[in-house]
């Protein structure tokens, strides 16, 4: 799948979401790139950029976050194409579930929560 249609995928998700969720996520950026770059995978100690699907970067709300100000980036959700492709071919989901979920948990990082608590909420019974 080519990079526009994947962007207008994860653009539908995040358009689905909740309304008072888009609204508190209305100044994180979206952005689509095939794989993490490099100095992110260092960081981050993860040796095959296969192994990221998504990344919230900036300053959540739990930490006083939200609106960008002067001399900072705005907040940003990157999804990496080619991994959540990859991952989806290996299961059962859907790309759009599979977008879906790194979507979600990514901007879980915005509203202050960790892997932790994610994988909890994850876990829980519908």
């Amino acid at each position: 799948m080519d990079a526009d249609t994947f962007a207008r995928l994860a653009r539908a998700e995040y358009d689905a979401l909740p309304d008072d969720v888009r609204a508190l996520t209305a100044d994180v950026e979206l952005r689509i790139a095939d794989t993490a770059p490099d100095d992110v995978l260092d960081e981050m100690d993860i040796e095959d950029p296969m192994d990221l699907l998504g990344l919230f970067v900036g300053i959540g709300l739990a930490e006083g976050g939200g609106a960008a100000h002067t001399g900072e980036a705005p907040n940003r959700v990157w999804l990496y194409r080619l991994p959540i492709l990859a991952f989806q071919a290996g299961g059962e989901d859907t790309l759009q579930a599979v977008i879906r979920h790194v979507l979600v948990h990514e901007l879980g990082h915005h509203f202050g929560l960790s892997d932790d608590d994610m994988y909890a909420i994850d876990d829980e019974p519908d």
